[in-house]
């Protein structure tokens, strides 16, 4: 067998390894996937009314607010989601495993390969869940043609492989799987500092900067 070949291989591996991790220990995903619900929920009933008047400039009506909501609340699912992988990759790197692959012959970076393919196709679940909820509540986008829609799912798995990567590397420098959840805790922190839930020019003159220069605003503002 070629190298590449038992690249493909080993790595494909490490991928089922670590989908029958989430299916056996599937309550940290649904821990994490409840906040952008819960959040989307309360976003929605509680100040969907009162939001949707001052961002259509009209009568309140939520479902002006629900199409502004829910693009920020996808990339927050998407965050929310890769801490499981920096938790998964610290466990791996404290618990032992790695010392016992370093005996195996087995392609070194499918490791890290599998938690990553991994954990995009499970921000790729959440995020259709979350969109379901979504639409289940009233989130419709009558105006987007089938190439944007293409996009934007292209932009989300994109952006979920980016925050993966991010995610691997704050658990590899954690000492546990604790600090790593710490460490990652930003990225669903970011989203709420950002124009997720208000324009970028309703806020603070001071804040504004802050809230405009962060990876999720460009990409929320995009979607």
């Amino acid at each position: 067998m070629s190298s590449l070949t038992l690249a493909v291989r080993d790595s494909a591996t490490m991928l089922r390894r670590n989908l029958r991790h989430a299916r056996r220990y599937p309550s940290l995903t649904l821990n994490l996937l409840l906040t952008p619900i819960m959040l989307l929920l309360l976003f929605v009933y509680i100040f969907g009314d009162t939001m949707s008047a001052g961002i259509g400039g009209g009568g309140p009506d939520r479902s002006a607010y629900i199409a502004y909501v829910v693009p920020g609340l996808l990339l927050m699912t998407i965050g929310s989601t890769v801490i499981g992988t920096a938790v998964s990759v610290s466990n791996d790197m404290t618990e032992g495993i790695i010392a016992r692959f370093r005996t195996m012959a087995i392609h070194r970076p499918s490791v890290l390969v599998g938690h990553v393919v991994g954990s995009v196709l499970q921000s790729v679940a959440s995020v259709v869940l979350v969109g379901a909820v979504a639409v289940a509540i009233g989130f419709r986008s009558t105006d987007a043609t089938a190439l944007e829609w293409l996009a934007a799912f292209g932009l989300l798995v994109l952006f979920a492989l980016a925050l993966t990567w991010i995610a691997v590397g704050m658990g590899l420098s954690s000492p546990n799987a604790e600090a790593a959840s710490n460490n990652a805790m930003p990225l669903i922190l970011l989203p709420l500092l950002s124009s997720a839930f208000t324009p970028v020019e309703s806020m603070p003159g001071w804040f504004q900067p802050v809230a405009e220069y962060q990876p999720f605003t460009p990409a929320i503002e995009t979607l």
